[in-house]
């Protein structure tokens, strides 16, 4: 899995392609889809990483919204692509996660990154990111408010308050109980998903844990992959 010839380097220019990129996303349902109409396969995509080894795992798991059964999954396995930058993981992670969606034979209907979209100091986090370069739905749900403020919602299933932007009191999320008593999540909007959806879907694919059943399989699958580059030494090209 090769990185991109053309992916930034340096943190000016993924700076630069932050700005370049903010104003192509689509932070709402698209026009004349029917919101309770969302389809039936839902993506999830997540990475693991060993530093030490220079390596990134990418899992993405295609799930049946309706049964949350497994129906397809893939991964990749490459070298990491941008170092550590809070703000920039978009940057580390893409390339990877980029191969495993198109590894899949099936497209989703949407795509459940762990971690941000307009949730994101720039309003660019991974899912945004990864719904331009796709032109896929996606959302993105967090496990910590990373730098916005929220109030705790009620204890009951469901129950939300608005994630905001300190500096400017705009709403760029949503903190969302999935569990009664169960801290929340952190539900942002990605691509071409208004924020209603995005807590919907949530809610859809979390009935039994904290987590969205797709990042829970997603999770699972790409320490399994990193754990096996590993093992085997698999050269990531």
């Amino acid at each position: 899995m090769p990185i991109p010839a053309d992916w930034p380097t340096t943190e000016a220019e993924a700076l630069a392609e932050q700005e370049r990129l903010r104003p192509l996303v689509q932070p709402h349902d698209d026009p004349g889809r029917d919101p309770a109409a969302p389809g039936t396969l839902i993506a999830g995509v997540d990475v693991a990483y060993d530093d030490e080894h220079d390596l990134v795992a990418a899992a993405a798991v295609l799930l049946d919204r309706d049964t949350l059964d497994v129906v397809e999954q893939a991964t990749a396995v490459g070298r990491i692509a941008f170092p550590y930058v809070p703000g920039l993981l978009a940057f580390r992670e893409l390339p990877a996660v980029l191969d495993a969606l198109a590894a899949l034979t099936r497209t989703p209907d949407t795509v459940v990154c762990d971690g941000y979209g307009l949730a994101h100091p720039r309003r660019l986090g991974l899912a945004s990111h990864l719904g331009i370069l796709t032109g896929l739905r996606t959302l993105g749900v967090a496990k910590t408010p990373f730098t916005f403020d929220h109030h705790e919602p009620d204890a009951a299933r469901g129950s939300w308050t608005p994630l905001t932007d300190p500096a400017t009191g705009e709403e760029v999320g949503r903190a969302v109980r999935t569990r009664a008593g169960v801290k929340p999540v952190f539900v942002s909007v990605g691509h071409r998903t208004g924020l209603d959806t995005a807590v919907r879907t949530t809610l859809d694919l979390a009935r039994h844990y904290r987590l969205p059943e797709t990042t829970r399989h997603a999770d699972s699958l790409c320490r399994r992959a990193l754990a096996d580059a590993r093992r085997t030494g698999t050269n990531a090209n």
